[in-house]
């Protein structure tokens, strides 16, 4: 199993298709974990990501600060005795943000896939907005009260969840590869600069000039 997926164009065959692309549940939770990478959250980084029956992403999120909440003035800690003090009285999740966020008319039959198990109050909003199956990475709070909630009320309504095994340990994000690859390789870009066509073109004159010259 590969541990790395990297699109290196070193030993590529160009006649034929990849085969080192994504499927499609890598890349949607590679997204889900790549909307993560928005969260301020300094000690967990959560990201969701919804798709329909068509495999169109319909809908991103991750965990953070209500709109408008600035991130600077509400606490990101969690030990603290007065609960006013902690993040958890004012942080949106990131499937909630997802559902939220979404950019049709609702999530009915959709399919959310998510870095952590969903706890209890998110699985409260997918159930609501009619999401059919969760796909997880982790469920390493399975032993805390929410989750166990969480599971207890999909298994009453009949919402699917299953965890995502994946391929590869790690998807490489190059943002060089694309000027590597000769195959999308641009023209050279025309010259512009006036200038410098006159002296091409002064230059080309001469040149024909010098040829005549040496014919006659």
């Amino acid at each position: 199993m590969d541990k790395l997926l990297n699109s290196s164009n070193s030993f590529r065959n160009f006649d034929s298709k990849r085969e080192d692309y994504l499927e499609w549940e890598e890349y949607f939770m590679a997204t889900a974990f790549l909307a993560a990478k928005r969260s301020k959250d300094p000690c967990s980084q959560v990201g969701a990501c919804i798709v329909n029956e068509n495999n169109v992403v319909v809908g991103i999120g991750y965990n953070g600060m209500p709109k408008g909440c600035q991130d600077n003035n509400f606490p990101w800690g969690k030990m603290s005795e007065d609960p006013l003090l902690n993040k958890y009285m004012y942080v949106c999740h990131a499937e909630l943000n997802a559902v939220l966020n979404k950019n049709s008319a609702d999530v009915k039959n959709c399919i959310l896939y998510v870095g952590l198990f969903p706890c209890n109050e998110c699985a409260k909003v997918i159930i609501q907005s009619g999401i059919k199956e969760v796909v997880y990475l982790s469920d390493k709070h399975c032993l805390k009260a929410s989750t166990i909630a969480s599971k207890k009320m999909f298994d009453a309504v009949g919402v699917k969840y299953r965890q995502f095994i994946p391929k590869h340990s790690k998807i490489v994000i190059d943002f060089n590869e694309i000027n590597e690859n000769p195959m999308t390789q641009l023209p050279e870009t025309p010259i512009k600069d006036v200038k410098c066509q006159n002296q091409l073109a002064t230059e080309h004159q001469e040149i024909c000039n010098n040829l005549e010259k040496i014919l006659l």
